[in-house]
């Protein structure tokens, strides 16, 4: 259909109309009751016609008929005959259609999308009408352009599409290898790519799967699978908007069933033509979620069991430290897995497909508001932008000689535009992206023009000739952009979001700042837009600005906020060398010397000062291999070979003073130039992309951060000085930008009660602005370190002064509810940072060799660190976590001298979950009060990808994953890490299968892994899946879901055939830049002591997707500068949260992070599998890191198990193995 075109419908018809086919999604098993006739292609018709998809039947006359007539139409001869007689026939029908379906619609039957004895339609049209009636069991399709799927015979009528480059931050549609691309993939590969080891029992044969998947049998229509209830009938009660319907109550009960317009009743969507339940949806291949079914005692055993007998299979060598070698003991684990029996009602159901691509898939629709909390107002920093009435033009530009360069590209359009407004181009003024597109408000007075440009360079103060540059711009009409879908879109009637559309609109806006500022992505600096702040060697901060045009429930809005980034001082290089070194540039550099100064220079851009006036200006290279005085170059064609010394003092009268140093290098390497440091200064208005240091990072960050009230006032200031309603590309467009911030509704919800031990005297708490402290209070469950060591690695800190600070934190663990040994195994010990590892190794063997013959282990190390110490954290934590199996916990200098119980207690709490202790848990959840997790086994998971630092082109990205352990509790996280591909978003060791040539097909990964251990700590095997994804930009979310979601039912299927418990996959974003402010600033009741908004402000409406089920939660306390609310986005949904429910369960989980008595910014598990992964690169390389408990110690990472495998990324290159985390070490929470 045409739903994805941005050209009208009649551009769209000319361009696109191709064949429909009406194809068996399993060629090899057609029904025995049908038989499928293909109607004739609209395409070969003079006018347009009525399509007839008939399935014909041996009791149906009327089919069989049209069924030979459509047949015999196919010919030509017959065709003129038959023309009159068909069309007398079809109109007769479509009035009886009409008839019937309004009928229908207007409730006196089924809705269109409704389920009809077993067998489901859906159908879409792009400006004409779809009638979808039952007549004779065959299907009427009156329009140009439908699709129709019959689950009931597995049919799926397809219609081909040219093949089109997806739009950016699109997924690529999955191609067949016919060239053309499906608009709607058969099931039965969607089936295969998710089947794993799964073995269905529906119609149809099994394929081989396309998608390097395992082969198996799938089941292309309603067939109950093996192993599962027979009876059990879906009724077409599923959503292919990733929400399962609502078949059980939340206490296990069944519901009615319910059918029409209730949005969700029909296959493919059920919000049904002419519906007013909703936005309406275009039709994609059904999306079947596991569903909750009355468990079954006798599952069949796995696949895995099967074909090898073992039930956790121990990794080969080189398997990815996701994957852990179990013990001779736990080869019966997925046997003891399957036989569970668990005793609630419910359990989980089959494998069910997934779409086979991201075209296919639609998110959950929000399922309401929600209305817990207490309301309020606040202000966000999203402007309203009126949809204009235009009638815009998209043209492709080709600019020759082909340029790389942006800049260049705008400045050659700049001068055309410039040139020929008025004559050429019909007075309009377009806007260009510095690439392939111009736009247009209304056509230009041509559909194909070639200009000839030409520019001249600045001048540079040399007085010679300026040098010419003459360009051939070819401007050709390549569609208009349809707006329509774009206000369907934002009024929730259009599936979809445009993006073509919205890229206009953005480029539109982005014209005049990026002629009157510096852009960078999607923001503008300028020194003008605020002060510059020294960041040190040779940085300085420059203000900006964000800007982002976006789609919001109350329509188009523009998101503008404050924005800071390092840009290079323009200074003279040898100066800038001698910030970056700090030292003096009159000694000679070292060889770290001259690689510090390489990576920092190589692609600035620089102008010479030796030549008066004359700035000419050049991009540095690289350094030359020698001192700039032992350098030579030929003069002349007879090789006259000249120092550069000389050749600048004979030529120049310029004398180099610091001959020692290198030169820079400019040019290509063929005919390189060079020039002394001396006589180059670097040019103003170079961001610096490479990755700052601690203590630029700390500078910056003093720069951004300000507090609510004034940034919202600097926004008002920046939408100000913009002056949009002035803005000549703005009014070309009739883009009308409002200029006060949008007044939002929100909820503030309430905290949750906390329970302690029941020892202490508080036990329960309810924490008051997202704090409470541990003051008369302890730990639910307390820890026990009966043996420790402390080793101290700060020569400011005597070894007395380190015993007292360890016998002040002891005390402190057993005030807070742990059992802690007053006194260490060895005494305290000094040690110097550059012996780390011959240090801590020598000292365990000492104290192994004490605890072993009284059958003892060493529970926790101490170290106490200097306040910077480099790699030394680092180091220390690779080798207690990978080499000796033992938790650690690192205090700074600083804390031991100015000793504070605040500090001492946060320690504690540390300590405490890393031995294996829970400090607190939801009272809640011991009241088994917390819906859809107190009923049922649950598992809540967290995921995270770290990449590497900028600059840093080879270095893999970690990937980390945690898992409740403690249902009902849901406290205590186990973690694991691998490492993947450079820059690589999507998990890859999720699941993963091989074949062994020893025992068959082994498969394992993270979440198979996870769900093992959980059941080993519950002796429950988990039937809901919740899982927060941490890190994943708008434009990967059909990526990231089609993969993890496929590894995380391929991992349960790998357990138990039939084991498939209910996801729900929630995307967790905080590198977004909406900003929420209170209504009144001055309102003590509505502000917490920073003036941020209280802690537990949710928005679901207004500034959140138009159609989609998002919502921003603030449910942490400010500390300083503007509180950033998380952004959660529900991406599959098959536990049917309610929007309450949802939004209570991650504000309340907030409140049970382990490491400080605050409630956070982001749901635990998402941020300790972000502990986890930062701590995991430790594991690989030494990292500069200023570790230790004070603030918040570095990350801790998680570590799997037996990583030793060789990913390969893209460019072949094998990513670095993570070494195993020791099997003790892993058990805990380690990372906090």
């Amino acid at each position: 259909a045409c739903r994805n075109h941005t050209t009208p419908l009649p551009h769209a018809i000319q361009a696109h109309l191709a064949p429909i086919n009406f194809l068996p999604r399993h060629p090899s098993s057609l029904s025995p009751r049908g038989n499928l006739v293909i109607s004739r292609h609209l395409s070969r018709l003079q006018r347009p016609s009525i399509c007839i998809a008939s399935v014909t039947y041996p009791s149906g006359p009327l089919s069989l008929f049209l069924s030979v007539c459509l047949a015999l139409s196919s010919e030509p001869v017959i065709h003129a005959v038959l023309l009159s007689l068909l069309n007398s026939l079809t109109l007769f029908l479509s009035f009886l259609s009409l008839s019937v379906f309004s009928f229908f619609s207007s409730g006196g039957g089924f809705s269109a999308a409704s389920a009809v004895s077993g067998d489901d339609y859906r159908a879409e049209c792009a400006g004409f009408a779809v009638v979808l009636v039952w007549c004779g069991r065959f299907c009427v399709a009156c329009g140009v352009s439908v699709v129709v799927e019959w689950e009931g015979e597995n049919y799926t009528m397809v219609r081909k599409k040219r093949v089109d480059k997806p739009v950016e931050g699109e997924s690529s549609r999955s191609q067949p290898s016919g060239g053309t691309r499906q608009d709607v993939a058969t099931p039965a590969a969607t089936q295969q790519q998710l089947s794993g080891a799964y073995q269905g029992a529906g119609r149809g044969s099994g394929q081989q799967s396309q998608q390097g998947g395992h082969e198996g049998y799938v089941g292309g229509g309603r067939g109950a699978p093996r192993g599962s209830m027979a009876q059990q009938q879906y009724s077409g009660q599923f959503d292919y908007r990733g929400r399962a319907p609502q078949t059980q109550s939340r206490g296990g009960g069944p519901q009615p069933q319910h059918h029409g317009g209730g949005g969700g009743s029909g296959v493919g969507g059920g919000r049904g033509v002419g519906s007013a339940a909703g936005p309406f949806r275009a039709p994609v291949p059904e999306l079947h979620q596991a569903v909750q079914a009355p468990y079954q005692a006798s599952p069949v055993p796995s696949q895995a069991a099967m074909l090898s007998g073992k039930q956790m299979e121990t990794p080969e060598e080189g398997e990815s430290s996701a994957t852990t070698s179990e013990p001779a003991a736990s080869t019966q684990v997925t046997e003891q897995f399957q036989q569970l029996a668990v005793q609630e009602e419910q359990s989980s159901q089959a494998i069910q497909p997934l779409p086979a691509s991201s075209k296919a898939i639609r998110f959950p629709l929000r399922p309401g508001k929600g209305s817990k909390g207490a309301k309020c107002i606040v202000k966000a920093n999203h402007f309203f932008a009126e949809l204009p009435d235009k009638d815009l033009h998209q043209y492709d530009v080709s600019i020759t000689p082909e340029i790389t360069s942006r800049g260049v590209n705008r400045a050659v359009m700049e001068q055309l535009v410039k040139l020929y407004r008025e004559s050429h181009l019909g007075k309009r003024l377009p806007a260009y992206d510095g690439r392939k597109s111009l736009y247009t408000a209304g056509p230009l007075p041509f559909a194909s023009k070639e200009f000839k440009i030409t520019l001249i360079d600045e001048d540079d103060g040399s007085g010679a000739p300026r040098r010419e540059r003459e360009f051939k711009v070819a401007i050709k009409l390549a569609a208009r952009v349809d707006l329509h879908h774009l206000g369907m879109f934002l009024q929730g009637r259009q599936a979809d979001a445009p993006q073509e559309a919205l890229q206009v609109l953005d480029i539109v806006l982005r014209e005049l700042p990026t002629a009157r500022y510096s852009p960078v992505g999607r923001s503008f600096y300028s020194p003008r837009l605020g002060q510059r702040k020294s960041l040190g060697e040779g940085l300085e901060s420059w203000r900006g600005f964000y800007q982002s045009i976006r789609p919001t429930q109350m329509g188009l809005s523009l998101n503008i906020d404050m924005s800071s980034t390092a840009f290079i001082q323009p200074m003279p290089v040898i100066e800038f060398v001698t910030e970056l070194l700090n030292k003096d540039v009159s000694s000679r550099p070292t060889d770290a010397d001259r690689v510090k100064v390489k990576k920092a220079l190589r692609g600035i851009k620089v102008e010479v000062t030796h030549r008066g006036n004359m700035r000419r200006k050049y991009r540095i290279s690289g350094l030359t291999s020698q001192a700039t005085r032992e350098l030579m170059f030929p003069v002349d064609e007879q090789g006259t070979m000249k120092s550069v010394v000389e050749y600048f003092r004979e030529t120049y009268g310029f004398v180099i003073q610091h001959t020692q140093w290198p030169c820079l290098q400019v040019g290509n390497q063929q005919r390189p130039n060079y020039l002394p440091m001396e006589v180059c200064k670097i040019v103003e208005g170079q961001r610096y992309s490479k990755r700052l240091s601690e203590r630029q990072i700390t500078e910056l960050l003093r720069v951004t951060c300000q507090r609510p009230h004034d940034r919202e006032q600097n926004i008002l200031q920046t939408v100000h000085q913009n002056s949009y309603h002035t803005d000549p590309y703005a009014q070309e467009f009739g883009i009308k930008i409002d200029q006060k911030l949008a007044s939002v509704e929100a909820r503030v919800l309430p905290a949750p009660w906390l329970k302690y031990h029941e020892t202490g005297k508080e036990k329960n708490c309810l924490p008051q602005v997202g704090q409470w402290n541990m003051m008369n209070k302890k730990m639910v469950n307390g820890g026990t370190v009966n043996n420790w060591i402390c080793i101290n690695f700060s020569r400011n800190v005597q070894d007395i002064q380190a015993h007292t600070f360890c016998a002040e934190l002891a005390q402190m663990c057993c005030i807070s509810g742990m059992v802690f040994s007053s006194e260490p195994v060895l005494p305290v010990i000094g040690a110097r940072p550059d012996q780390v590892e011959r240090t801590l190794k020598g000292r365990y063997r000492e104290v192994m060799t004490k605890l072993q013959p009284q059958k003892k282990r060493l529970d926790l190390l101490i170290f106490i660190l200097p306040d910077i110490n480099g790699a030394l954290y680092g180091d220390l934590k690779r080798i207690c976590e990978t080499e000796l199996g033992i938790v650690s916990q690192c205090c700074k200098t600083k804390h031991v001298f100015r000793i504070s119980k605040q500090y001492l207690a946060n320690v504690a709490l540390k300590i405490n979950v890393k031995v294996g202790g829970r400090n607190t848990v939801l009272a809640d959840a011991i009241d088994r009060r917390i819906p859809l997790v107190s009923d049922i086994p649950t598992i809540i998971f967290g995921a995270d990808v770290t990449h590497p630092h900028p600059g840093e082109d080879s270095s893999p990205s970690i990937a980390a994953v945690v898992a409740s352990q403690d249902w009902p509790q849901i406290t205590k996280y186990a973690g694991l890490v691998c490492a993947q591909a450079h820059r690589q978003e999507l998990i890859q060791d999720l699941y993963k299968s091989w074949e062994d040539p020893n025992r068959g097909h082994v498969s394992g990964g993270m979440i198979k892994e996870l769900l093992v251990s959980f059941w080993r700590a519950t002796n429950f095997k988990p039937k809901r899946i919740i899982f927060y994804r941490d890190g994943v930009s708008e434009g990967q979310f059909y990526q990231v879901l089609l993969h993890e979601l496929d590894a995380i039912r391929k991992a349960c299927a790998s357990l138990e055939q039939d084991y498939q418990p209910t996801v729900t996959f929630v995307v967790v974003q905080k590198r977004h830049h909406t900003r929420l402010f209170a209504n009144n600033h001055n309102n003590r009741q509505s502000v917490d002591r920073s003036g941020n908004i209280l802690p537990g402000t949710v928005i679901d409406s207004k500034i959140c997707h138009p159609t989609e089920f998002d919502f921003y939660l603030c449910s942490h306390a400010g500390i300083q500068g503007t509180s950033r609310p998380a952004h959660y986005h529900v991406l599959w949904d098959e536990n049917n949260f309610s929007a309450d429910e949802l939004q209570s369960l991650t504000n309340n989980l907030c409140y049970t992070y382990a490491r400080c008595t605050r409630s956070v910014s982001i749901v635990p598990p998402a941020y300790y599998a972000h502990l986890a992964a930062f701590r995991a690169r430790f594991y690989m390389e030494p990292e500069n890191s200023d570790g230790g408990s004070a603030a918040g110690s570095a990350p801790a990472t998680s570590g799997a198990p037996g990583g030793r495998s060789t990913r390969f990324a893209a460019a072949t290159a094998a990513v670095r193995p993570l070494p195993p985390l020791m099997e003790n070490v892993k058990q805990c929470m380690f990372y906090c």
